[in-house]
């Protein structure tokens, strides 16, 4: 085949952007689950839609035309859904092109990613060339919201799969990712007493004084030296200043870098009790996406890859980083590889944008551990 263009990579990724896929919008992401379909039948691989269910958008899994459907396969895991609500594209973020950047909601996270890894097999099959096994492409609809309805499908598929590259964006000027925090997610709900704040303050017990309190606890179970965060995202509480609360809640965001870590914080977290008497704490949650720690079948995933990528001119080089991604469910089964997609920056703000420059070598990087993995 000829060299790729890196101008029908832009026209190609920016078809799939101009159909906006915030999680929420089932509609769109179908449509563009459909479009994929079709530019993937094309070339001759093979199709399977996975309806959605509980209000969310279906997923899709492309096999490559090479391949039987027995064989052990290299699993690539893709997300079309984006943080960006529906209207950005026509408002505050639109596909523009500054030089090296290319500027659009989801262009970034991922939806770079998911097409050139889409391109890669094209070329092989176009080329009328197979691969020592068979490539199967998931694309899923809700990675955004912590996949609930795609987690079982991503565990069920990794459990054939021999090798998983994930197309999450690459880091920090073009690093792959090695290696994840899990993620837990938790609701921390306190039961006050209410009372008239000014007739009746003393017979009160403020909710929202003891969400306070444990607000600080929680934030000083961070411990970066270990590698764990935890973050109080959002709170709610009181319906009036006269008030004294008898409801508040919180949403609180966990990271850990190892199981072990995530057992023991967990456990912290759940175990909460109230400080102030009268209250009472309930939390609800747990590990959301566990620790992606790096095995070693993924040390020499990502050392065979880093070859390829000296062969094709450039270092590939891998980094830790706290942000969890479909990877984590499968990666302590799994040799995996993560943050494979296009370098860029501005994540999830409106400064979301890709390096073009960074397109032609992710691709072929892509290209040849298809061709290379046995």
């Amino acid at each position: 085949m000829a060299e790729p263009d890196v101008e029908a990579l832009v026209e190609g990724i920016n078809r799939w952007v101009e159909v906006e896929t915030n999680t929420p919008d089932a509609a769109d992401l179908d449509r563009l689950m459909g479009i994929v379909a079709g530019e993937a039948s094309g070339f001759g691989a093979g199709i399977k839609r996975f309806p959605g269910r509980s209000g969310r958008g279906g997923h899709l899994l492309v096999r490559s035309p090479w391949g039987g459907l027995d064989e052990p396969y290299i699993l690539t895991l893709s997300h079309l859904d984006t943080v960006h609500p529906k209207g950005t594209l026509s408002t505050t973020l639109p596909i523009r092109r500054d030089g090296d950047k290319l500027y659009g909601p989801g262009v970034c996270d991922m939806k770079a990613g998911a097409y050139i890894a889409l391109d890669a097999m094209r070329r092989i099959a176009e080329g009328r060339k197979s691969a020592p096994l068979p490539v199967w492409h998931l694309f899923t609809s809700d990675e955004e919201i912590g996949s609930p309805t795609s987690q079982a499908l991503i565990e069920e598929l990794g459990e054939r799969a021999k090798y998983c590259i994930v197309t999450e964006p690459a880091r920090n000027g073009g690093h792959i990712v090695t290696a994840r925090k899990g993620v837990a997610r938790f609701e921390l709900i306190v039961e006050g007493r209410p009372s008239h704040a000014g007739a009746r303050h003393h017979d009160g017990r403020s909710a929202i004084k003891e969400l306070a309190h444990q607000i600080l606890t929680l934030e000083a179970m961070t411990d970066y030296e270990r590698g764990i965060t935890v973050n109080v995202g959002v709170i709610q509480g009181g319906t009036g200043s006269n008030v004294i609360a008898q409801h508040a809640r919180a949403d609180i965001d966990l990271r850990v870098p190892t199981a072990q870590a995530g057992e023991e914080m967990v456990a912290k977290i759940t175990g909460l009790k109230p400080q102030t008497d009268g209250c009472t704490v309930t939390v609800t949650g747990g590990m959301n996406r566990p620790p992606f720690e790096q095995s070693e079948a993924s040390r020499r995933l990502f050392a065979h890859a880093a070859g390829l990528a000296e062969e094709i001119g450039f270092e590939l080089i891998g980094e830790h980083t706290g942000g969890g991604s479909d990877g984590n469910f499968i990666a302590d089964k799994v040799a995996t590889i993560d943050g494979m997609g296009a370098d860029g920056d501005g994540v999830h703000t409106l400064n979301e944008h890709i390096f073009v420059s960074s397109l032609v070598p992710r691709m072929t990087l892509i290209k040849r551990l298809y061709e290379t993995l046995e």
